[in-house]
């Protein structure tokens, strides 16, 4: 089977590749360095689009969000289907539903509020309108990625238990969910395999607290550190980073029962497992 794959140089593009290197034959395709109308989708069975324009430290407009995150992959899956591709795989985000909603599953109405949410919630409904017999959509929202060399806040926070022996995230009871880069490679490979569409949420079996990341982050590094519970802390960081408060001490628990259950699914390896190949071992 033949994937065109776009983000083949972003993390989640090519972790799969080196994990399904055996099993599917990749064509690459560049946003960046390369245009829609020069590719070639001879023999291409499946699109599986990665790219995006994710959350940025300079703040960008909406447009540029909409022109990366829909009018282009949008421009793709139109040029794909004209061409007999039987499949478009969209990487989309938890992030279309917002950031009130402390639990949630496939049931839960959207209310994105960043630009970046927005615009992944506006491509879903424009590839939806596309799916049909003959080009089947499948969509994929998942959580924060981990693994080997994952950008993003589980760096920052591994990084900080490296160098800090007293910590001051102790008894937090929060409940957030987490996706291995394994487990979410798996996922993909089974919409693949399975050609179901539909909307497919993506999470670890078990969510995990701060403290408990924090404890598990700890034990694979083998290193002591010592989680101490600081009012002071948490009522400082609440008024001076209330988004980095929410993230820390805020829940994001996912339900993905229904996606399990369409797709006969099941987790390749625990969270456990999973914090321990981010640490231990290479993605593979």
């Amino acid at each position: 089977m033949k994937i065109l794959i776009t983000g083949s140089s972003g993390y989640l593009g090519s972790s799969f590749m080196v994990q399904y290197s055996d099993k599917y034959n990749f064509q690459k395709f560049s946003l960046l360095s390369q245009k829609l109308e020069d590719i070639n989708f001879d023999a291409v069975d499946k699109v599986l689009h990665c790219a995006a324009l994710v959350h940025q430290k300079e703040k960008q407009s909406y447009e540029k969000y909409h022109e990366i995150n829909v009018e282009y992959p949008l421009k793709l899956a139109k040029l794909a289907k004209e061409n007999g591709v039987k499949q478009f795989i969209f990487i989309s985000t938890v992030a279309v539903y917002g950031e009130d909603e402390e639990k949630l599953d496939e049931n839960t109405i959207c209310n994105p509020i960043t630009p970046y949410g927005k615009s992944k919630l506006e491509a879903e409904k424009e590839f939806l309108e596309l799916n049909d017999e003959n080009f089947i959509v499948s969509i994929i929202r998942p959580p924060m990625v981990y693994g080997k060399n994952a950008p993003g806040n589980i760096e920052s926070l591994v990084n900080f238990v490296k160098k800090v022996p007293i910590i001051p995230l102790g008894g937090i009871e929060n409940r957030r969910s987490f996706i291995s880069i394994q487990n979410l490679c798996h996922l993909v490979d089974v919409v693949i395999e399975k050609q179901k569409s539909g909307i497919f949420l993506a999470t670890d079996d078990e969510p995990l607290s701060t403290t408990k990341l924090c404890e598990l982050i700890a034990k694979n590094l083998d290193k002591k550190v010592y989680l101490v519970k600081i009012s002071f802390f948490e009522i400082l960081l609440k008024v001076v980073k209330p988004s980095f408060h929410k993230r820390l001490y805020g829940s994001l628990e996912v339900d993905n029962t229904l996606t399990k259950k369409n797709l006969k699914l099941s987790n390749s390896f625990s969270v456990e497992e999973g914090i321990k190949f981010m640490l231990t071992k290479d993605t593979k």
